[in-house]
Parts: structure tokens; sequence; C-alpha cells
């Protein structure tokens, strides 16, 4: 069952794809490398989420990364 679901966020995000690629401009290389980095990244996410659920998700990756930080900022 798990393939279903990883095959449909796939299917998708090649209809995204579709309909985002040609608006980008020609000249802006940047901005495609942008959007398939992006659009990989939330691939893995999706795929990893469905087989791990109880993975911890960006958010808590974020609080982890800047917790340190925290005591530096005057309250």
């Amino acid at each position: 069952m798990k393939i279903a679901v990883v095959l449909l966020i796939i299917v998708v995000t090649a209809l995204i794809t579709l309909y985002e690629w040609p608006k980008i401009n020609e000249n802006l290389k940047k901005e495609k490398r942008a959007f398939i980095v992006l659009i990989m990244a939330g691939v893995l996410l999706a795929t990893l989420l469905t087989y791990f659920p109880a993975m911890p998700g960006p958010t808590e990756l974020i609080e982890w990364v800047f917790k340190p930080f925290s005591s530096l900022l005057p309250e």
C-alpha cells in the first residue's frame, strides 16, 4: 500500500512540474535549479514520512539547530 502512496506522490510531483516548468523563463537557470532542488526535497520528505510517520518534521530540525542560539537573545 505504501508503494501506491509513493507512486501517487511521484504522479502529483510530475503534474506540478509539467504545469510550472513552462512558466519559468528559459534564461532563469538558477530558478530552474532551485525549483528542481525544492521539488526533489519535497518528494524525499513526503516519501520518508510515508515510510517513517513518527519521524520528526522540519520544524523540529529547525528548533534543534537554533536552540543553542536562543540563550544569546535578550528576553
